[in-house]
């Protein structure tokens, strides 16, 4: 059975890798448990030489990954060919990091030990960077890997591996692709030690129900809705720059893009003129036109389910200032959307696209409960003076922003 991977932008079959059976899986995860023994006797810091040489030996292939990842995914080619610089440096990078945060300490007996075989499942949304930040400590800590990608993006993934492979030991960076059926038989191994997962949150439940069964260790980080709170004292033209960037980076499918835009209504009016106004200036198209912005939706699920959070949110009550419709492939228009209100769809669940949601308020404290008022919790930002870092300081996320992301 053949995984095909096709070109989000114009349906073109970009190419096919091999599907993994449940025995083919097993299989590798049974290498990986073999070769984890030899990899961890190796001693921390030429782990870390390794991986460093691994991930330095990719710079002569740089555009090559970069247009393949393009082609695949479908962002713009200087975004592309930042993910894949970013990943090989961050690669040799977090192996120092992880190789200095285990080493023995002066004046303590605290001692790390690996835990066998970790299996790694990234998103399609930044099918490198994402895999990178999760591969690399497990392989410093004396781990073996075994990688599921997203089945969206298995060729970049595939040639990605295929690369460092050929710096790295036998076995012990393992790839394997399918779809969530592959990913259940790799969770449910008994075999595997940890799990990392970057993904949604409903895939997210159901793999810590799955890893219950043998106690398997988690790191997942599940999606967001980040908040944007504007008050009145903010700088609008940089808080409006940042949220037009920042809701269309990568078209939207960014777990850190702003979701939900809360504007005191004192300045509403104004940042919303600037708003739509940069917005007004993204333009769509492939991944190699230099002239334009943002590319594809990277399946027709996902564009659909962008389709209906506007529409919901039109159907009761918003605004429609720009964009609003799907357009020949799979694109979706740069939109900005007033009036968000908490029974929308788009204030209450990721939405995933390049969607500008604002809302007014007249207090700070509903501004708050607003931001607060989400089973997301992944990042938020706050713009203004006075009150910024107060407001900051009860918002409730992993990473919050002033005046930045």
């Amino acid at each position: 059975m053949k995984l095909k991977s096709y070109d989000p932008s114009n349906g073109e079959l970009l190419g096919e890798l091999e599907y993994s059976s449940n025995e083919n899986t097993q299989r590798v995860i049974e290498k990986a448990k073999i070769a984890q023994k030899q990899w961890k006797s190796i001693p921390l810091q030429e782990r870390v030489q390794i991986i460093d040489k691994a991930f330095k030996s990719l710079i002569p292939y740089q555009e090559e990954l970069a247009v393949l990842l393009c082609k695949e995914m479908g962002k713009k080619h200087n975004r592309g060919l930042s993910e894949v610089r970013g990943s090989i440096f961050s690669g040799a990078h977090y192996a120092k990091e992880a190789g200095i945060a285990l080493s023995p300490q002066p004046n303590s007996s605290i001692e790390f030990r690996s835990l066998g075989v970790c299996a790694v499942i990234s998103p399609w949304n930044y099918p490198l960077a994402m895999a990178v930040n999760l591969i690399t400590p497990a392989l410093v800590a004396g781990n073996t890997v075994v990688f599921k990608p997203s089945e969206e993006t298995p060729l970049i993934a595939d040639k990605f591996v295929a690369l460092l492979n050929s710096a790295l030991p036998a076995n012990v960076l393992n790839i394997l692709h399918g779809d969530g059926l592959v990913g259940s038989t790799i969770v449910d191994s008994p075999d595997i030690n940890l799990v990392a997962f970057t993904g949604s949150l409903e895939v997210g439940k159901k793999i810590m129900a799955s890893a219950s069964n043998n106690l398997t260790r988690l790191v997942m980080e599940l999606g967001g809705n980040d908040p944007m709170i504007v008050l009145d004292d903010a700088n609008l033209d940089a808080a409006a720059q940042f949220a037009v960037a920042s809701s269309f980076e990568n078209s939207g499918q960014m777990c850190t893009s702003t979701e939900r835009v809360y504007v005191q209504s004192k300045v509403a009016h104004e940042f919303i003129a600037k708003v739509k106004a940069i917005a007004s200036h993204y333009k769509i198209g492939p991944w190699h036109d230099e002239n334009t912005h943002l590319g594809p939706i990277i399946n027709e699920r996902q564009l659909s389910k962008i389709d209906f959070h506007v529409k919901d949110a039109l159907s009761k009550g918003a605004n429609l200032l720009l964009g609003g419709q799907i357009l020949d492939g799979r694109y979706y228009e740069p939109t900005v959307i007033t009036g968000m209100k908490p029974d929308m769809q788009m204030e209450s669940n990721e939405t995933f696209g390049p969607i500008i949601a604002i809302s007014e308020f007249e207090s700070i404290e509903e501004a708050i409960s607003r931001a607060n008022n989400s089973i997301y919790g992944l990042g938020a930002v706050v713009f203004g003076q006075t009150n910024a870092r107060a407001v900051a300081n009860q918002i409730e996320a992993g990473m919050i922003g002033i005046n930045k992301g």
